[in-house]
């Protein structure tokens, strides 16, 4: 049966993991009404069947933990409603024998982001007949008023030039639809690559996709499910996503002067995902937010088995302290201090007084207020 397109019809949907149902309805309802001043951003994520499209998705919104990607065909909807984020499906997905989850046709989500940003998410399955209804029934409605196309691709694919021809035909339609799309390409399922390799491989597929990407720009990351590349990927694209970005940046390196902060880190509160920051001494690690996120994450799973849910962490030892606290409705935040005479319970004033006005900045139609130095 075919779809009625779902961009015209009124949507009634779960927003995602923090917006409370209206009075009356229960918990994880699909009545829920997406209002009117939610800004809505539409996201492509594409690519060939078994690319490990569905598996990142599940990890980074659906708070799976990679080994458990083993088994999503069963359970990856349940998991998704449970966190209150709307799938409408014209979809299903299984697992083949070798574990590999398969999409089929189009699955729509919606993700709740800072204040009324929201991701309206397309899992587009990767079957041969699917991608080529993309290109030529659905085209319009496939393409149409999209943000950003994500095309993922198995690093390891033995049908590369099939692959290439996919993510080609997916270019143009974005070219004549959506010209100003923003285009992202991974790399993905890098761990299978001898790690002496990782870097060379990755280098000549990201010269490919950049000269078959042409005349648009294309971002390219390399990432797996079995450590911090996939975070640092999809904090890249959804940063590209936050409407008032600069003003956020501006306020939180204000708010890291304020306190004497060596660094200061915000991230979206369900994904952990790290939308911005601001260092004021040059760190050693390139990589920290990534793992920062992976890890904390990782932690949050773990208090959710035992009944519990996190709150707060202070990490300190001679050289540092970090605390991580809830910071708004939306984000929580990351405090390094290096500063010995900072006592821990100023730090922890500071972040509590800096909330309300960051939860201002949030909102997309808000105030433009900046966060002054006194």
């Amino acid at each position: 049966m075919e779809e009625s397109d779902p961009e015209k019809k009124t949507e009634k949907e779960n927003l995602g993991p923090r917006m409370e149902p209206p009075l009356g309805e229960p918990e994880g309802s699909l009545g829920w009404v997406i209002p009117n001043t939610a800004m809505k951003k539409k996201v492509l994520l594409m690519g060939k069947s078994g690319s490990g499209k569905t598996s990142m998705r599940s990890i980074i919104f659906a708070n799976y933990i990679a080994r458990d990607t083993r088994r999503l065909g069963a359970t990856i909807l349940d998991r998704i409603h449970s966190l209150q984020i709307n799938s409408s499906l014209s979809t299903y997905s299984l697992v083949d024998s070798v574990g590999n989850t398969k999409t089929f046709d189009v699955e729509h989500s919606h993700v709740r982001f800072l204040g009324n940003l929201v991701l309206n998410l397309w899992d587009c399955g990767g079957q041969d007949t699917f991608m080529e209804n993309y290109f030529t029934s659905q085209r319009d409605n496939i393409f149409r008023n999209v943000e950003v196309l994500i095309y993922v691709f198995d690093v390891e694919s033995r049908e590369l030039e099939k692959d290439m021809h996919y993510y080609q035909s997916c270019l143009e339609a974005i070219l004549q639809n959506s010209p100003d799309a923003k285009i992202f390409c991974l790399v993905h399922k890098m761990d299978l690559v001898q790690e002496d390799q990782r870097d060379l491989i990755f280098k000549e597929r990201e010269e490919d996709l950049r000269r078959l990407s042409r005349p648009l720009e294309c971002s390219c990351f390399r990432t797996s499910i079995w450590d911090e590349t996939l975070y640092k990927a999809w904090s890249s694209i959804v940063y590209q996503l936050i409407p008032n970005v600069q003003q956020l940046e501006m306020n939180l390196r204000n708010f890291a002067e304020i306190i004497e902060a060596d660094e200061v880190l915000l991230f979206e509160r369900a994904t952990f995902l790290v939308i911005s920051h601001y260092q004021c001494k040059e760190q050693r690690d390139a990589h920290r937010f990534e793992k920062i996120s992976n890890i904390i994450k990782q932690f949050k799973l773990s208090c959710s088995k035992l009944a519990a849910s996190f709150q707060s962490m202070e990490v300190r030892n001679s050289n540092f302290a970090a605390f991580i606290d809830i910071f708004t409705s939306n984000t929580y935040v990351m405090v390094v201090m290096s500063d010995p005479s900072i006592p821990s319970a100023a730090t922890l004033i500071n972040i509590r007084n800096a909330r309300k006005h960051f939860e201002k900045l949030e909102r997309v139609d808000g105030p433009k207020q900046c966060l002054l130095m006194r």
